[in-house]
């Protein structure tokens, strides 16, 4: 059974300064909580940026945590550097990039898919997050160092015709991982979570039925609360994974080996 509290008792953050993109809902506000109640400030964006101060007023009511927001669309180059600007001028460093936001719109079928759409997949998924480690990773790489979490999906080696777009760019968010981590050692560390199905709001258009018979194939045989991401989420953040680094950590209740 799932833990209530999966960040009780995990590593601490104190004194540390994490920035969560995608931060406002789903696994980027669980992700964003956590840190916090583990001791780090967090610097929390999203195209949303009235979800992004509900989660900022949640911070310090619940953590006392400093919380920072900055509006930003992960696909736009220059709101990036605006945003790595924007936090560094606030807390004058960062230590932990969480590369979260995301994006897998619906189509009918392949031929549908249009550029517009490809693009839009493409660049939040993989452009984004390419951009944000290169100029927050060379910032730490000159500074005390860091950790780069990017937030993948089993989409990247188990893709389906209806996440074709969205599980190649997890593929190459992957790829970037072990760039990055070649690129930003020793000082940066930079690792992937390859998430399975978690149940956030994007859950709600799930076909129930078809999802039930999915999860009965995993050795967990279910999907995943969104607190259960903390976990992996502390551990590459923190010191505990001070020897890890160029790492795709599967989180997915066995989808991968699924028959």
């Amino acid at each position: 059974m799932a833990m209530n509290d999966a960040s009780k008792d995990l590593p601490s953050l104190e004194g540390k300064v994490a920035l969560v993109t995608g931060g406002s809902r789903g696994l980027g506000r669980e992700i964003v909580l956590a840190m916090a109640r583990a001791g780090a400030d967090v610097a929390i964006t999203s195209r949303k940026v009235e979800r992004c101060q509900a989660v900022a007023a949640e911070v310090e009511e619940t953590t006392g945590r400093r919380a920072f927001i900055h509006g930003c669309h992960v696909g736009h180059w220059d709101e990036i550097a605006e945003l790595v600007d924007a936090t560094y001028g606030e807390f004058g460093r960062v230590d932990v990039l969480v590369n979260n936001a995301g994006m897998s719109p619906l189509y009918p079928d392949l031929v549908s898919v249009s550029e517009e759409l490809f693009d839009k997949v493409v660049g939040v998924n993989l452009k984004g997050p390419f951009r944000l480690a290169a100029l927050v990773g060379a910032r730490m790489a000159e500074g005390d160092g860091g950790s780069i979490i990017n937030v993948s999906s089993v989409a990247a080696i188990r893709p389906t015709p209806n996440e074709l777009p969205y599980g190649a760019a997890k593929a190459g968010l992957d790829n970037l991982t072990i760039g990055f981590a070649h690129a930003y050692g020793p000082k940066v560390r930079v690792n992937s979570i390859q998430c399975g199905p978690f149940y956030t709001d994007i859950s709600e258009a799930w076909d129930k039925d078809a999802a039930a018979r999915m999860f009965a194939t995993y050795p967990l045989g279910r999907g995943a609360d969104p607190h259960e991401i903390v976990g992996s989420a502390l551990y590459l953040a923190s010191d505990a994974s001070s020897f890890t680094t160029g790492t795709v950590l599967r989180v997915d209740g066995g989808q991968a080996i699924a028959h």
